[in-house]
């Protein structure tokens, strides 16, 4: 197994933005290029610890929903090779872990769909009675299933701050305020296409959930992320539906009024809970059991999901 990748360094593009997980270089004026570490964040903190082949992991299922998705929204996915656009000895570096895409300008919200009553979701519930200002049966528990999924956006906070769920009409305001000079002459607006993402978030989360299910995994709820090009035609990007953008229970053993077992990184969350720690930075140290079943949870989602099996990485 190769050493796991915290944080890249290609001297040979420019770096635009290092994120959570992900790392930006700028390939000329009109393409990026992505590259995901395996850094994980819980709590929308950094920890310090990489999880060994999260990056590939990630990159190998985003690839194969934006395959299976594409006929429900285009994707900013270029098709060019990623180790095409550095120098011959940073290849290592990006090998089946970055991508090639198009430059868009990205939505400001997260597009979040939730099939299942858990987390913030859950304590909103359990205080208001509705999520995102979505009102709700009385009477679900945590974990019980949705009648259908909804659509309840959030905010997008910068790193070491928390995303904060908001309501629809505040989701198309923040889309008219930060894309009104991006969308002149386009004949749309932030509003209209707020709704555009919300009815795309809302058909592949539904795409999605039943390919999932078929294969053993619920998909609880999942964040998709969009941008726009200069024509104002809303892509898909980021990531799609993986253990570090959703919530994975096996089939098997879910039961309702109980958190499942995951795969994905809610079993971090879950250890990090346990400690005395108040979810600021610096971010704990991991112990290698749980560094090593955070993987091998990772690497299984992916197999299921995709039904192919992962090269050690």
């Amino acid at each position: 197994m190769s050493k796991p990748l915290f944080e890249s360094s290609l001297q040979s593009l420019p770096l635009v933005s290092r994120g959570k997980v992900r790392d930006i270089y700028a390939v000329e004026d009109d393409r990026l290029l992505i590259v995901t570490s395996d850094r994980l964040s819980a709590f929308d903190v950094i920890l310090p610890d990489p999880i060994p082949g999260k990056g590939t992991v990630l990159t190998a299922i985003t690839e194969f929903w934006f395959r299976k998705l594409s006929h429900i929204v285009p994707n900013h996915l270029t098709g060019i090779a990623p180790e095409s656009v550095v120098q011959a000895e940073e290849i290592p570096q990006v090998q089946g872990r970055a991508v090639v895409v198009k430059r868009l300008v990205p939505l400001p919200i997260e597009a979040v769909v939730r099939g299942y009553l858990i987390g913030s979701g859950w304590k909103e519930y359990q205080q208001t009675g509705a999520v995102c200002g979505i009102a709700l049966s009385p009477g679900l528990q945590m974990a019980s299933r949705l009648p259908g999924p909804i659509f309840t956006p959030a905010t997008k906070a910068e790193i070491g701050a928390h995303d904060e769920n908001i309501p629809l009409e505040r989701a198309r305001n923040l889309c008219s305020a930060v894309l009104r000079v991006h969308l002149e002459g386009t004949g749309k607006n932030g509003a209209q296409l707020c709704d555009e993402a919300c009815q795309a978030a809302l058909a592949l989360y539904t795409a999605a959930a039943a390919h999932a299910f078929e294969r053993g995994v619920i998909i609880a709820d999942t964040k998709f992320e969009f941008g726009i090009d200069a024509a104002g035609a809303l892509h898909l990007i980021d990531e799609v539906v993986t253990p570090d953008s959703s919530r994975f229970w096996p089939v098997a053993q879910y039961r309702e009024g109980i958190s499942p077992p995951s795969f994905d990184k809610q079993f971090v969350r879950d250890y990090l809970e346990t400690l005395d720690w108040n979810k600021q930075a610096p971010g704990p140290r991991l112990p290698a059991d749980i560094i090593e079943k955070t993987s091998a949870k990772y690497r299984e989602a992916c197999e299921r999901l995709t039904e192919a099996a992962l090269p050690d990485s």
